[in-house]
Parts: C-alpha cells; structure tokens; sequence
C-alpha cells in the first residue's frame, strides 16, 4: 500500500441544483470548491436501487447508506425488506406475530407504535395498514396506534393526509365489535425517537404519552394536529406529544400484559423505546407500574445487543465488509464522528454488527453530542471530530481513518437555511484541515457522503415554494485528493457500494467476488 487513506463522508451533502434551496452552493466553501475544481472525480447513485431499497422514488438515509459505503454490496433493506416479507407471508407466519396475536387475542389489546407516513426511511404507513388488517382477519378485536408525526422525510407540513388515510382504515375495521383507533401521538423529534442516547426525555415524554396515557386530550389526531398548529406554528416534526380521548378518558393506554408492535424499520430512532420495553432492568427514567408487555420490533435494530429481543422480519445478514477485509489484511483502523452519526461509522459500517470484528487493529472514538437544536449549533462537533482525525493521521498508527461530518443531515433537517450554510461552512473549514494534514503526513483522501439532504433545502410543488426537511434524491460526491498521484475514475453509473472496492483497490488488496467494481 502506497499511502494510507482517509475516507470522509459529509452527511447529507449531495449535488443540488445550484439555486438559493442549495445550501451546499450558498455556503463559502473554497477547500471543497478547490477539491471539484482541481481533483478526480464522480458522482454516485445514493438512493432507491442502488442502497436496497425498492425504487427509484426511495430516499437514501445514513444507515442503509454506510451499510453500502461499509460493505461493498447492495443488500435489500428496510421498506423493501419488510414489504417482501408481508408480500410472501413470512412476517404473518413468524412465530413472533403469532404469539403477539394470540396473546392480544387473550382480552388484551394490541398497540401499534410508529411514524407515519410513506417516507421510507423509517416506516412506512402500508406496513402498518397490513398489520391492522392482517390482525382484525385473525381475530384481534382491540388494536390501537400510537402515532409519530414526520415532516422530515415527508413534506413539513403533511401529517393531516396520513392520519385521513389511517382514519379510513381504522373506521373500516371497526365493525362487528371491533375497536380500532389512535390513540396518541406527537411529533417525532418531540417524543419517541431518540438515538444514541442523546436525548431520553424524549423517550420518556413517549412513554408517558403511549403507555401512561399522560398528556394533553383531544378527541381526535386531526384536532390535536390542527391545534398545535394555530398555536406554535410548528411543522409535523416538532408538535407537541397528544392524547386522545373518549368520554374524558384515554382512548388506550398500553396495559402491561398488551401485545406491542413497533412499526418502524430503522434501527437507530428504535432502540431506545425499545430497551423501555424489552428491560428488567431497565433505568433511565421511572416506567411507573410498568410490569412488562409482549413487545415486538418490525426488525431487530441490533443483533448483538439483542435489541428487541421479538422482531418480525429477519434483517440482512451483512458480511464480507470491507472491515472484515482489511482486518484479515492486518490493516489498523480508526473511526470517529460524534454521538449523531457514531454508530453509522461503526454499527452500521460493519454491516449492522456491534462491537469489533478484531480488538486488537480497530480504534473507535465518540465525542458526545450536545443536546441542544442543531439549528442552534451548527458546528455540531466538527472542530472536535476534525482535531481527532488529525492526531490519529499525524500518529502513523492507522492505515485506513473514517469519519462522518454529521452538519449537513442533523442541520439540514431543521429546515433553517442560515443554520445549514453556517453547519456546510463549518465541515468546509474541517476538509482544510485534513488536506493540510494529508499533505504534511502523507495520505490520500477521499471525500463523499451517505445521501443528499443540505442540498434541497426548498421545493416547489403547484408553484408554491416551501421549506424541505427531508433528504434529497441527489447523488453524492467521490472526490480523491492526493497531492502526488493522479487518478482517473472509470465511466460509469456507480453507487456508494462501489466506494469499498475502490479502497480496496488502492490498498492492492483482493476484493471478495461478491463485490461491487472499483472506479479505479
């Protein structure tokens, strides 16, 4: 191997189309307007087909986006996953959905926990209409969904047409004895769906909103959403947790013994309210009387730590990534972002694996994550992540250094255009340093990202221009910079699973015949 190599990904930045939405283009960058101008490079496919999922119409996300960039491969993941599982019945006939039927069967209710809408990235709302009706047809008479507003992968501002869509169902179902109904909700970046541990009042403000049934009544999920709206101005993200009511009383509460389905797909917004239910031993926050219920995951978020422990469908078995690659190499290794986006440089890297494949060539850093709204801080961590990264090249222990600038996706998702032009400003100033440390000590870098996001910060649907919370449907770039050797990238319509092979292929190591092609 000529030189180590440092690969850095700059979530969430794709190749937007030039105007005043494209944050990427509206920020002062001039090391990545130097690196475009002067350096080989591409664009890769970041979404749909090309990371798993089932059309071109999929958004990419930053886990199915490092399991491409990690591994080499392109496995079938999330909604395309989960949907051939209800196609062929697979799901129906896990022994998992029938014990939570049966159980719920048994004078108990079954609960249905997750986001609604037809983003793909989390969940999908044609899951959860399976589920409810595939339970009514075996004899479910209570199910009751307790539901999480997007306005992230979705537009900002649609929860009201996913809870008409629900609704219809859910009144359809209600014959012959049958009570379907929702019963609480929030918004998704308020209750719920932490991750890494960032945040667990917003799990335990869903623990009391679903399980205890604590919060503000309404009669209805329109009402609570149309409310909320008047009075804080707040897109579908950030409403506040409702409860809704019949009679003065919560519609459901889930009663320990119920049979309880999270919907959601994608592991990392998952396993905190996963772990509240799954644990005896359980203690961050007080579950109450919470004696324990049959709780299902539509996936195991993660396997080694056994997160759930009941899941529906089987995950991908990912192997053969470029870790286990470079590892049998004896090739050292070294990872750091912050809390956001760790585990995607790690967990998700080595294809949904935690832990380490060998001890002894592999070094992990986290910085902690503030809690705070990204808006408020769009540096995030970059200075830190940057400094890490350049004690670990000028250390000349590694021979291949990852790390994921988390600004453009956790800031890009605030919807505040200022913010994210500062947050694309602040990962520029963390390419600089890096290349100057490339050049001082000797490595080659690659620069790319997971999926796009920073990029369309605004879209404009029947002439009416709005703000965009979701990621793109962009490519990304691939940039080399090597200040003593010169590149030239194949032709071609590459993704970000062909990445690994390209590392490999400048380390002169062997890729596995299951890998994609190296653009080299």
């Amino acid at each position: 191997m000529e030189k180590p190599i440092v690969l850095v990904i700059m979530d969430g930045v794709g190749k937007g189309d030039g105007g005043s939405g494209d944050a990427v283009v509206q920020a002062n960058t001039p090391n990545l307007d130097r690196l475009m101008a002067q350096c080989p490079y591409t664009y890769l496919k970041a979404h749909g087909t090309a990371v798993g999922l089932p059309s071109d119409e999929d958004m990419g996300n930053s886990e199915v986006g490092h399991n491409a960039l990690g591994c080499g491969q392109v496995y079938s993941q999330g909604a395309k996953l989960v949907g051939e599982s209800i196609e062929n019945g697979s799901l129906f006939a896990s022994a998992t959905w029938i014990d939570l039927v049966n159980n719920a069967k048994d004078n108990k209710a079954m609960h249905f926990i997750g986001l609604l809408s037809d983003g793909n990235v989390h969940s999908n709302i044609s899951h959860l209409i399976a589920l409810l009706k595939q339970a009514k047809a075996e004899g479910v008479k209570k199910a009751y969904c307790h539901i999480l507003l997007d306005g992230r992968d979705v537009p900002a501002t649609s929860a009201l047409e996913y809870v008409e869509q629900l609704e219809n169902v859910l009144s359809e179902l209600n014959e012959d004895g049958f009570d379907y109904a929702i019963a609480s909700g929030g918004g998704r970046m308020q209750v719920t769906m932490d991750r890494y541990e960032a945040n667990w009042g917003m799990v335990e403000k869903g623990w009391q909103t679903h399980v205890q049934g604590i919060g503000r009544t309404f009669c209805s999920a329109k009402e609570a959403i149309e409310t909320y709206r008047a009075e804080t101005g707040c897109i579908d993200q950030d409403l506040p947790a409702f409860v809704v009511a019949r009679n003065g009383e919560p519609v459901a509460k889930i009663a320990n013994g119920d049979s309880v389905i999270l919907f959601n797909f994608r592991g990392d917004r998952a396993q905190e309210i996963s772990l509240a239910f799954d644990r005896k031993d359980f203690d961050k926050f007080d579950r109450g009387d919470y004696q324990g219920v049959k709780f299902a995951g539509m996936l195991q978020y993660d396997g080694d730590l056994n997160i759930p422990e009941n899941y529906l469908v089987q995950p991908p078995v990912i192997t053969n990534t470029l870790t286990e690659v470079l590892c049998k190499a004896g090739i050292n290794e070294y990872a750091v972002s912050e809390t956001q986006k760790y585990g995607h440089v790690t967990y998700f890297w080595n294809g949904n694996r935690s832990g380490k494949v060998c001890e002894e060539l592999e070094t992990y850093e986290e910085i902690p994550s503030d809690v705070i709204p990204f808006e408020q801080a769009p540096a995030m961590k970059s200075k830190e992540i940057t400094e890490k990264l350049v004690d670990a090249m000028a250390s000349g222990k590694y021979q291949f250094l990852r790390c994921n600038y988390p600004n453009g996706d956790m800031v890009g998702h605030t919807g505040v255009m200022e913010a994210v032009v500062y947050a694309m400003e602040c990962v520029d100033a963390g390419l600089g340093k890096i290349m100057e440390a490339a050049d001082k000590y000797g490595y080659r870098v690659l620069i790319t990202a997971d999926h796009g996001n920073a990029d369309q910060m605004t879209e404009t649907k029947k002439g009416k221009t709005s703000v965009r919370t979701a990621h793109s449907l962009n490519p990304v770039p691939f940039i080399i910079y090597d200040k003593d050797q010169s590149y030239t990238i194949k032709e071609g319509n590459f993704g970000l699973a062909n990445v690994a092979p390209t590392v490999v292929a400048m380390m002169n190591l062997t890729a596995p015949d299951c890998w994609e092609e190296s653009m080299i």
